[in-house]
Parts: structure tokens; C-alpha cells; sequence
């Protein structure tokens, strides 16, 4: 199939080259702004970690005001939405809700039209924080970083519709930094340097490696104990995100009795889906089991109907953070922080 697909991917890659150098030219129009515009993004269809990355911004500017757009992918509604009290997943889609759920002080909006957005939000806060535009070149960006999931990038890699590619490696020409995520904690010489010749020698230099850093469970709905995950429990996982795979890996560390209840990313889980899982949960006779969700998926079980399924159960949701190595940290964040200190409005 992949091989029927090719002739399509080398069509797709001239129209995208195209495209870029158009814009490159400036025959195409990209807008700038005055003030600092971070766009988080990746060259793959799928998750790459943006989400993590972009809490890490967050954390790295607590003194400033920020918004993060997003386009709000899964979202069943149009146009440009401020999140409030009221927003659900099916409003604004599940990682913009999860950004305004954990970031009480952040401004958190969606909008297709990235130009549009930007303009709603400029006159009030210090710094914007594009979730996925990279390829949204209607923006011109002031700092891209750009993201490679460490497995993928290790293997032979083909753009759409053979592969998964939006774009050739040549766009990371257009980024100021790139980042490898989900890597080993303990990454070798060797590794990064195998990650480090997918790269052209003057794009290496803007590479880093990050991991992830599983934190403590949290109770999904009620005030319950803290819990941990013990080899003699059962873990009933419910997924919907791009690549459960890490977070299957991180899990058999500490159980062998995982059932995976896995959905494509995004999805929205139906009532159905949620008797399926509380059925099997009610079933199994272990004594000590727990329902496991990750935090972004959580945001989609808060939807009242499924709630009320769930509401007396153990459903608990495990947060992550992202990780830059020790090695790259400084000069990664000393790259932002530089570029978001000498970018004012007057300039």
C-alpha cells in the first residue's frame, strides 16, 4: 500500500515545497506582530508531545501574561472562543481545556484562523503561544520549536499519504529550535548521535532531547487517597491519544494485569464505550484495581453523561511533564527567554 501511496506522497511534496517557497518569496503574505508569538509544532501527523512543551513555556514565564491559541482540534463548534467556566471538550477540544483547567492565570483560545486569533488576544497580554501552527505559515512566527518524537525519528519517516510527513525535513530550516521528545531518561552519546544525523550539520546545533516525567495520580472527579500503581493491581487504561506506547511501557514497570481499552487520538468516547470499560472493570476479580486515564483523555470524560457512569468508581488520570536532559536545558531555555526579552512592541 505504502508503495501505491508514493506516487501521491511526491505529488503532495511539490505542492507543499511550492507552498513554502512562495512564502519564503513573500508572495505569499505571512503577518508579523509586535509582541513575542511562540509557535509549538511538529513536521508529523500525530502527537509529538506539544502539549507537555507547551506547559513547559508556561512554567518558564510565570511573571508574564500569556495566551495559548489553538485551533481547538475536535472541537464541534467555529470561529474564535475564549475558554471559561463553561467550555467543554466538545467546545474548545480536549488539550485547550486541559490548559485552562491546570493554568488558572493563562488566557487559553481557539480559532482556525491563527491571524484572526492572535489579533483577539494581542492587546492584552505579553506573549502568545501557538499550539501546532507550524505549518499555519499565514503567521510568521517570532520562535519555532519544532518536535521529533524520539521512535519515529529513528525509523524510515515518508510524507502523506505514504507516511505521516506534512512536510520534508527541510522545514527545519524555518525553526529556531528543534527538540526531541519522549527520549530515554538516560539517553546515550550514542543514541543522540544517531538522532543527530537525521539533521544536517547546521541544524544540529539547534538540537535538544527532552523525556517525560510521569507524576502522581489524580483523582479524576471526587477527593479520594493518593494512589500508586503496585505489581498485584489491575489497571483498566483508557485512551485516546496518538501513541499510548510510552505510556504502556512506563505502566508494565510497575503491573503485568494492564487491559487497554485504546481509541484513535482525539476520539470522543461514546456511552457505549464507557459501559464497555466499567463492565470489564466490575468483572475482573481482583481485589485492588483502578481506573487509569491520561490527563488530556480525562478532559473528554468530564462530559456529564460519561461522568455519571464513572462518578463512584476509582478513575484517576496521570499527568506528565516534560523534561529537557541536563545537558541541552540551559541553552534551550536561554534561547526563549533571549528571544522573548528582546522582542518588545515598539520593536
Amino acid at each position: 500500500m505504502r508503495l501505491l501511496l508514493l506516487p501521491f506522497s511526491v505529488l503532495y511534496g511539490l505542492i507543499i515545497l511550492v507552498r513554502n517557497k512562495l512564502y519564503d518569496a513573500g508572495v505569499l503574505k505571512s503577518v508579523r506582530f509586535e509582541l513575542p508569538v511562540i509557535c509549538v509544532g511538529n513536521l508529523v501527523v500525530g502527537g509529538s508531545g506539544k502539549s507537555p512543551v507547551t506547559e513547559y513555556l508556561v512554567d518558564l514565564f510565570p511573571d508574564k501574561r500569556i495566551a495559548i491559541l489553538s485551533r481547538g482540534y475536535g472541537r464541534k463548534t467555529n470561529g474564535f472562543i475564549l475558554a471559561d467556566a463553561s467550555s467543554t471538550a466538545s467546545t474548545i477540544g480536549d488539550e485547550p481545556l486541559q490548559f485552562y483547567n491546570k493554568f488558572p492565570k493563562v488566557t487559553v483560545a481557539v480559532c482556525e484562523d491563527r491571524v484572526t486569533g492572535i489579533n483577539q488576544l494581542k492587546d492584552h497580554h505579553d506573549l502568545i503561544i501557538l499550539d501546532d501552527a507550524f505549518q499555519h505559515r499565514k503567521v510568521h512566527a517570532g520562535f519555532n520549536i519544532l518536535l521529533f518524537e524520539y521512535q519515529k525519528l529513528r525509523s524510515p519517516q515518508f510524507l502523506l499519504p505514504a507516511g505521516n510527513l506534512r512536510e520534508s525535513f527541510g522545514g527545519c530550516k524555518r525553526a529556531q529550535a528543534l527538540l526531541v521528545t519522549k527520549a530515554p531518561a538516560d539517553i546515550s552519546a550514542g543514541q543522540r548521535l544517531a538522532c543527530k544525523r537525521k539533521f544536517a550539520n547546521y541544524e544540529r546545533q539547534k538540537l535538544s532531547f527532552s523525556f517525560l516525567n510521569y507524576q502522581q495520580l489524580i483523582p479524576l472527579f471526587t477527593k479520594r487517597d493518593s494512589m500508586t500503581v503496585t505489581s498485584d493491581m489491575s489497571v483498566f487504561l483508557l485512551t485516546g491519544i496518538a501513541d499510548p506506547k510510552p505510556l504502556l511501557s512506563y505502566l508494565r514497570e510497575f503491573t503485568r494485569s494492564i487491559h487497554h481499552h485504546d481509541y484513535p487520538d482525539h476520539y470522543q468516547f461514546s456511552l457505549q464505550n464507557i459501559r464497555k470499560l466499567v463492565k470489564d472493570y466490575q468483572e475482573d476479580p481482583s481485589l485492588k484495581k483502578i481506573i487509569l486515564t491520561t490527563e488530556k483523555d480525562a478532559q473528554r470524560l468530564l462530559d456529564d453523561a460519561l461522568k455519571e457512569l464513572l462518578l463512584n468508581l476509582p478513575v484517576y488520570y496521570l499527568p506528565i511533564r516534560v523534561e529537557i536532559q541536563a545537558e541541552d536545558k540551559a541553552t534551550f531555555d536561554q534561547k526563549i527567554l533571549d528571544y522573548v526579552s528582546s522582542t518588545t512592541r515598539n520593536r
